[in-house]
């Protein structure tokens, strides 16, 4: 099997933020992971990729006089690889700098596919995925925020994450 690199050369490599969150806490003591995870969150909260450069630097720096130097050596090499997505336009970027909903279809593709089992053929089970990535392509799966706040871009006629006390109630045909 060929990598993705050989088949699409010019696509952009963006690392997930949260992996990488994940790598760099692995080298920080339990006591300071809260005081560096403000810092990462700071990087990829600018507005632009310059100011996030810079951000880095300084988290590298700051991270050098807390004496963690193996956790600042990480940020200095492969936190470029977290930037990809201000290549992108900004209302994009919320999406795109995670894997975490591919992470979620892949789980549901799985799960669906360990129902049926056995499939007859490699159709069938190309439907069944297909299938379902049209239902999530098409419900508030598909156009929720990431954060799981309503920004006023959910499909049309589809109700936004509500909570218990905003969810209107449900009349039966008896209550008619």
């Amino acid at each position: 099997m060929e990598s993705a690199a050989e088949i699409f050369p010019e696509a952009r490599w963006q690392r997930c933020i949260v992996h990488f969150y994940r790598n760099v806490f692995s080298l920080v003591p339990n006591g300071k992971v809260r005081a560096v995870a403000d810092m990462l969150k700071a990087i990829h909260a600018q507005e632009d990729l310059e100011a996030a450069k810079s951000k880095s630097q300084d988290v590298a720096r700051k991270l050098e006089a807390m004496r963690l130097r193996k956790a600042a050596d990480l940020v200095k090499k492969s936190l470029g690889e977290t930037l990809s997505y201000y290549d992108f336009p900004p209302e994009h970027r919320r999406r795109i700098r995670t894997n975490n909903p591919l992470e979620r279809i892949m789980r549901e593709v799985r799960r669906r596919t360990r129902v049926v089992g056995a499939f007859p053929d490699g159709n069938s089970a190309l439907m069944l995925v297909a299938a379902r990535l049209r239902h999530i392509a098409g419900t508030q799966w598909g156009t929720r925020p990431t954060n799981g706040t309503t920004n006023g871009d959910e499909a049309p006629g589809r109700r936004s994450c509500l909570t218990k006390a905003e969810t209107p109630p449900i009349k039966c045909a008896k209550d008619s």
